[in-house]
């Protein structure tokens, strides 16, 4: 277990936020320590619909439950969250 910090881009977010995160985190884990950020503060809350991330730049995002050790991601690598 090592703490990973991401650059996060929250959807509708103006500001990306650097989110630390545990290289056992899955993606969901991810999205709310995104989510936890930006959600009620810079972007309203969107109730039923799933928090999703990707890597920047790519259209697919990672499986809900890829961990941060198995995507890939590198410290402070941009990844985007939005709702699905």
């Amino acid at each position: 277990m090592a703490t990973i910090p991401l650059a996060a881009n929250f959807d509708g977010d103006f500001v990306l936020k650097l989110v630390p995160v545990d290289s056992e985190n899955t993606m969901d884990d991810v999205a709310a320590a995104a989510a936890a950020n930006s959600v009620g503060i810079h972007v309203a809350d969107q109730p039923g619909r799933t928090l999703r991330v990707k890597k920047q730049g790519t259209d697919t995002p990672y499986a809900r439950d890829t961990t941060v050790a198995d995507s890939g991601l590198e410290p402070t690598e941009c990844i985007e969250i939005y709702f699905e």
